[in-house]
């Protein structure tokens, strides 16, 4: 059977096909502690994708609120729970069982397996959401967890004893795709060129083994039509340099996007001296980026900076090991001791182009795409301070800064 590397587990794993990686792989990075759940994302993507008939509950971008939101219902929670305890060893690499391994297929691996009667994602851990899991994107919203608040923990606490957190979705482009590997009619394809998951749905016979096969659910079946579609991560504007309507709409500034290479290729030198690939700096020098549920197998190419005010053990099944030290670095960047994780924070949201390198000019944090300067911002943000009582107006003032 195939064994191809994951970085993300720390070893190689099965996989129904070879690896194959593309020439460059389509990136994001989300900054959970900046969501505010306003679902501007959400609305930009589907005016723009998901408005035509059979599209109706699809939201291939979504906001959802942890730990008891989800949409569909349960799609994380329940193939947590078929997939029993995921352990990480001390150095970071994985233990348990990914989906391709779980069910303990021997995979062909030069497409043979896919089955002409659809039953490849057979194989696989996951389930077939129903008719109903579609029809409740906002459960849970605001529904918070924990314990009762009392009046000093809500700032003496680094973690609230009552929390919940948004956690905003898209499809991850996964490198190794569940999607493309269920599909019989292998009509799921990943772009050589930047590695974007697409469906032709020329070829789509709507066997929806992909909406089963993909842990996070964003293959979706269009009843209307008889097939299935998914975010196409906005390639038709990355390949002009802009970014995805999601991440250009965002009202808080939590998303970057950009290219993402392998740990030994990564491009992470000191932004200070010269221009360092900004997802690759985020993941793989300060690991402050942290991959959704890595532990499935897929190698997702979404990266989430962790919120800082909820439990680290529930954050640690959500991103896997890392989570105590991209909080830690977070910290270090909202207390000016990481100029460098503080500037990329405020590049985000900044532009409207993807972002393929960044440096430090001074005090100043400058992002450009394929070598042209497309952003410029201050690493710390300028403030003034008035007179309490403005004297002129005879007024008192209560925001003086």
């Amino acid at each position: 059977m195939p064994q191809v590397e994951n970085w993300q587990l720390g070893r190689e794993m099965e996989y129904p096909y070879e690896e194959a990686r593309p020439d460059d792989q389509w990136a994001g990075v989300f900054d959970l502690n900046k969501c505010i759940e306003c679902q501007t994302c959400t609305l930009a993507c589907k005016t723009t994708w998901t408005h035509e008939e059979g599209q109706e509950h699809m939201f291939w971008n979504n906001v959802e609120t942890k730990p008891y939101g989800s949409h569909p219902v349960g799609w994380d929670q329940r193939l947590v729970e078929e997939l029993g305890e995921m352990e990480w060893d001390e150095d970071g690499t994985y233990e348990g069982e990914t989906i391709f391994e779980a069910k303990g297929a021997e995979w062909i691996g030069d497409g043979s397996d896919i089955k002409d009667d659809g039953s490849a994602a057979d194989d696989m851990a996951g389930f077939r959401p129903s008719t109903d899991d579609w029809r409740y994107p906002n459960l849970g919203e605001d529904e918070p967890a924990g314990e009762e608040m009392t009046p000093n923990t809500h700032f003496d606490e680094s973690t609230h004893p009552v929390w919940f957190f948004y956690l905003p979705r898209i499809c991850n482009h996964c490198t190794y795709a569940a999607c493309a590997g269920s599909c019989p009619a292998q009509a799921i394809y990943k772009r050589e060129e930047d590695g974007v998951v697409l469906i032709d749905e020329d070829n789509c016979v709507a066997w929806q083994q992909c909406n089963e096969a993909c842990p996070y659910k964003k293959a979706i079946y269009n009843m209307q039509e008889g097939i299935s579609q998914k975010c196409v991560g906005c390639y038709p504007k990355t390949e002009e340099g802009k970014a995805p309507q999601c991440f250009e709409s965002c009202i808080g500034k939590i998303r970057l996007h950009g290219y993402i290479n392998t740990p030994d290729e990564a491009n992470v030198g000191d932004p200070s001296d010269e221009r360092v690939n900004p997802v690759d700096f985020l993941v793989h020098k300060k690991e402050i980026a942290l991959p959704l549920y890595p532990q499935f197998g897929l190698e997702p190419n979404v990266y989430y900076i962790p919120p800082i005010t909820a439990p680290t053990d529930y954050l640690t099944q959500m991103f896997g090991p890392g989570v105590e030290d991209a909080i830690e670095m977070y910290q270090a960047a909202r207390d000016g001791e990481e100029p460098a994780v503080q500037a990329l924070l405020q590049l985000m949201g900044s532009t409207e182009w993807s972002l393929t390198g960044f440096e430090l000019d001074g005090d100043e944090a400058v992002g450009f795409y394929e070598g042209d300067e497309v952003g410029r911002v201050p690493i710390t943000e300028p403030t003034a301070e008035r007179d309490r009582y403005d004297e002129d107006e005879d007024v008192y003032r209560l925001d003086v800064t």
